[in-house]
C-alpha cells in the first residue's frame, strides 16, 4: 500500500468522505463488472455495486490491512453477489433468458469507423451469449472462479484471496469449471449443427 493510499484510508476510516471516494475510484468499474458478469444483469450489478461500497465504507473501521485494500472490496463485491445467488435460488426467480450486454465494447466498436462489419457484429454478440448463457449454468462455485480468472484477470493468488480457500484447490475449480462449460459449448453445437442439416 503506497503512502498516498495509507493516508486516504485513515482519513476515510474517520469519516472523510472525500478520502474515501478516492479510495475506491480505481475500483468502481471492476465491482461492477464482476458483479455484471456473476448477476447477469445491469440493474442487479448497479445495486449490488452501491451496497458493497456501502458496506465498505461502513466497515473500513475493521479493515487491518492484511490484504490490499481493493482486495478487500473485491472479496466483499464476490460475497455479496453469492449471497445474491443464494437468494434467487431459494425463491427461485433465476431466469435463463436474461442476457449480459457489455455496453462499453458494443459502443466502443460502433463508434470506430474500421470498425468490424455488422455481420461480424452481430456474430461475435451470439458467440459472447452463447459462451455467457454457458457461464450461467455453471454451479456458482464454478462461476465464480472463471468469471474472476477468465474474465476479469485476477491471478490464482488473488482468486485464493478473495474466495477463501487454498490457490491449488482455486486451480482445479477452474479447470473443472473450463471443463464444464466445454461440455455445455459441445452440446450447443451440436444442436447447432443439427439445425443447420434440418
Amino acid at each position: 500500500m503506497s503512502d498516498s493510499e495509507r493516508l486516504l484510508l485513515e482519513k476515510a476510516k474517520n469519516g472523510d468522505v472525500e478520502a474515501f471516494e478516492k479510495l475506491i475510484e480505481g475500483s468502481q468499474k471492476r465491482v461492477f463488472n464482476v458483479a455484471l458478469r456473476m448477476l447477469g444483469n445491469h440493474d442487479d450489478a448497479s445495486e449490488i455495486s452501491q451496497e458493497v461500497f456501502i458496506k465498505v465504507f461502513k466497515s473500513i473501521g475493521s479493515f487491518k490491512g492484511n490484504s490490499s485494500f481493493s482486495t478487500w472490496i473485491y472479496k466483499i463485491t464476490v460475497n455479496l453477489c453469492l449471497d445474491e445467488l443464494r437468494k434467487r435460488k431459494n425463491s427461485r426467480v433465476i431466469s435463463l433468458d436474461e442476457t449480459i450486454k457489455i455496453k462499453d465494447e458494443e459502443v466502443r466498436m460502433q463508434i470506430e469507423d474500421d470498425g468490424p462489419s455488422p455481420d461480424v457484429e452481430v456474430e461475435k454478440r451470439a458467440i459472447r451469449q452463447v459462451v455467457t448463457q454457458a457461464i450461467e449454468k455453471l454451479s456458482d462455485e464454478h462461476k465464480v472462479v472463471v468469471i474472476l480468472r477468465d474474465i476479469q484477470g485476477f491471478s490464482y493468488d488473488e482468486i485464493a484471496k478473495l474466495i477463501n480457500c487454498p490457490e491449488g484447490t482455486v486451480k482445479s475449480r477452474i479447470n473443472r469449471a473450463r471443463q464444464s462449460l466445454k461440455e455445455i459449448l459441445r452440446g450447443k453445437k451440436e444442436l447447432s449443427e443439427e439445425a443447420y442439416v434440418k
